[in-house]
């Protein structure tokens, strides 16, 4: 009897210790349809505007009563496209080149244990849409159309912000980017509003940091189109646009 009820206490402890569900309050829609091309990280390219959509029973308008007070806001969410099986205790950034290894907490890798991602963005207005209801309009996110948020909290300046934070491997790219080159033959066929969002991605460079050759063609997928590309040294220069075929609407 007394076995039996040790057994169940632990049971009981094992219950209490488990995380609860996260539930999927929204999703971003922006131009994104593949991970090739997204900024690095959130702010880098401020031009990028993306709407925050809410789960039917998450738009509810009291949740957003005060949000409109604050400038930035902060996304938490999941990385829904890089699922791993098993964890590593070590990744390789990118932007190392892609054979050095650095702790997984050292980076910002979305290969890591539990799938989170977390990216300040500036909280351009609040909409009402017919079909969606209220949905948050933002700039400067780096996330894929389509990937689910978990949570959204205000941005705290006072608190959120150290201007005297070291940035590990990191600061070495602070002050990284491309001349970009867009003919006006090709430039005519990307919407006139998309087009400061497209050189800021493209100055960013999107190319695997291992990748060098300036005779191979890109092609990166922006707000319906397929944008083909060669970088030589520090230019990148755009060789063709073309319109992609049927697929979901970007329209923002």
């Amino acid at each position: 009897m007394q076995e039996a009820e040790e057994t169940k206490t632990g049971d009981s402890k094992e219950e209490k210790n488990l995380l609860p569900p996260f539930h999927r309050i929204a999703r971003i829609r922006n131009d994104f349809p593949e991970k090739f091309g997204i900024p690095r990280q959130s702010g880098l390219v401020e031009e990028l505007e993306a709407l925050i959509i809410f789960e039917p029973e998450y738009r509810n308008p009291e949740a957003l009563r005060g949000l409109e007070e604050y400038s930035h806001i902060w996304l938490i969410w999941e990385f829904s496209e890089s699922v791993m099986e098993k964890w590593s205790p070590t990744v390789r950034p990118p932007r190392l080149g892609g054979n050095t290894r650095m702790g997984v907490f050292a980076t910002r890798s979305p290969f890591r244990p539990n799938p989170i991602g977390l990216s300040s963005v500036r909280l351009e207005a609040i909409e009402h849409h017919p079909e969606y209801g209220y949905v948050l309009r933002v700039r400067g996110a780096d996330l894929m159309n389509g990937t689910p948020i978990l949570d959204i909290k205000p941005y705290l300046p006072h608190v959120d912000s150290h201007p005297d934070a070291c940035g590990g491997f990191s600061r070495q790219f602070e002050d990284y980017g491309l001349q970009v080159e867009i003919p006006e033959q090709w430039l005519e066929k990307v919407p006139e509003q998309k087009r400061a969002a497209l050189a800021g991605v493209l100055a960013n460079d999107p190319r695997p940091a291992y990748q060098k050759d300036p005779e191979r063609v890109y092609g990166l997928s922006f707000a319906g189109l397929t944008v083909h590309f060669r970088v030589s040294e520090n230019v990148l220069m755009v060789c063709e646009i073309q319109q992609e075929g049927k697929k979901e609407s970007y329209e923002l």
